[in-house]
């Protein structure tokens, strides 16, 4: 039994996430979810399926960590072993999946929803076992950043937004994450429409847009399961 010479580990998701799509791993570990909302009132708690998609045994680590300051210059990591002090809970954080087996991880919100919201991503990643065989292998393996999002008691995005020539910066003044979509720019009369950017952007964070022309912009806003329309 020989152990492998090189393992690449690669985190893939946020992006993913922030578009609110649910992408499996590549051909081993499959996810039944990348983006997950815990809403104040309600159940606070969301369980995520695994499946094993490949045919050997799959051991897999699940760790979560708050993002301060998400979307901004000073978004900073941070992990903390003590559930209670990071405010949520999740569990189980390592299992085993046998061949074509599925087990579930359940992510669970365990403070009191506050004004603030509070971003999290969970990470789940297999880790690697021995290779049986004459000769050294090569695994690559690929992990999961799950986006957790708890929302506040009243959820309030407050997009605004300002030009500086062909730029729009859009800001969210709010105290929660919103995401940017179906954004256009047309001429005046509505007609020659140019397809935008989209975004998820957080509580104080700030983006800028650039511009092909002087037209009106509208973008969709989406928080939880409301959409609106803003104008700039």
């Amino acid at each position: 039994m020989k152990r492998a010479n090189v393992i690449v580990r690669g985190l893939v998701g946020a992006w993913l996430a922030g578009a609110g799509l649910t992408i499996p791993a590549h051909g081993e570990l499959v996810l039944s979810d990348l983006v997950v909302e815990l809403q104040p009132g309600k159940i606070s708690r969301k369980d995520i399926e695994l499946w094993n998609n490949s045919d050997e045994r799959t051991y897999v680590e699940v760790a979560p960590a708050e993002i301060v300051y998400p979307g901004q210059a000073g978004e900073t990591r941070v992990q903390e072993l003590n559930p209670e002090r990071l405010g949520l809970l999740v569990s189980p954080n390592r299992l085993i999946l046998e061949p074509g087996q599925h087990k579930v991880i359940r992510i669970a919100a365990i403070t009191q929803p506050t004004n603030n919201e509070r971003i999290y991503r969970v990470t789940v990643k297999p880790v690697v076992g021995d290779i049986s065989g004459d000769q050294s292998g090569l695994k690559v393996l690929v992990g999961y950043d799950v986006l957790t999002i708890v929302r506040p008691i009243i959820p309030v995005p407050v997009i605004n937004a300002s030009r500086e020539g062909r730029n729009l910066l859009v800001r969210n003044d709010g105290n929660s994450s919103a995401e940017l979509l179906n954004g256009k720019q047309c001429r005046l009369g509505g007609k020659d429409c140019v397809s935008l950017p989209g975004k998820r952007l957080y509580a104080g964070a700030n983006w800028r847009v650039p511009l092909e022309g002087d037209g009106p912009i509208e973008y969709s806003v989406k928080i939880g399961d409301r959409v609106s329309t803003v104008r700039f």
